[in-house]
C-alpha cells in the first residue's frame, strides 16, 4: 500500500502527521526524530551489505519512516522490500533509498538546529 502523498512543501517529512504521532510535544519530536535518524542509518548500512533478513530490514525501515512522516524513505524500502521479496537486482531500489535517507536525515538535521 502506497504512502499517503505530500504536499509539495510538505518537504521530506510530513511534519503534520509527526505532530500528531507525537501528541504536539517538542522534546518527543526531537527525540522520535533523533532516533530514527541514527535507526535509518544503521538500516542502510545493514542493507548495503544485502544480508539474508534484507527484506526484513527493509520492512522495519518502512515503518519506522512511516511513524514519523518519512513517507518517501518508506515508499522507497518498500521498493527494496519488494525488490528482495522478488529475487530481483536492489541496487537500483537502494540508491532510491540511500538518496531519500540522506534528504530526510537533511530536514531532521535543519529541525533540530532550529528546536
Amino acid at each position: 500500500m502506497p504512502s499517503p502523498p505530500l504536499a509539495p512543501d510538505d518537504g521530506p517529512i510530513d511534519i503534520e502527521h509527526l505532530e500528531r504521532m507525537t501528541l504536539g510535544e517538542a522534546g518527543l519530536k526531537r527525540e522520535v526524530l533523533a532516533m530514527f535518524s541514527a535507526q535509518a542509518v544503521g538500516l542502510i548500512g545493514t542493507l548495503a551489505t544485502l544480508p539474508s533478513d534484507a527484506e526484513a530490514v527493509a520492512h522495519k525501515l518502512k515503518g519506522s519512516a512511516r511513524a514519523v512522516g518519512a513517507f518517501r524513505v518508506a515508499d522507497a524500502a518498500e521498493s527494496v522490500e519488494a525488490a528482495m521479496h522478488n529475487g530481483d537486482d536492489p541496487a537500483q531500489a537502494l540508491a532510491e533509498l540511500g538518496d531519500a535517507v540522506a534528504q530526510v536525515r537533511a530536514a531532521i538535521d535543519a529541525i533540530l538546529r532550529r528546536s
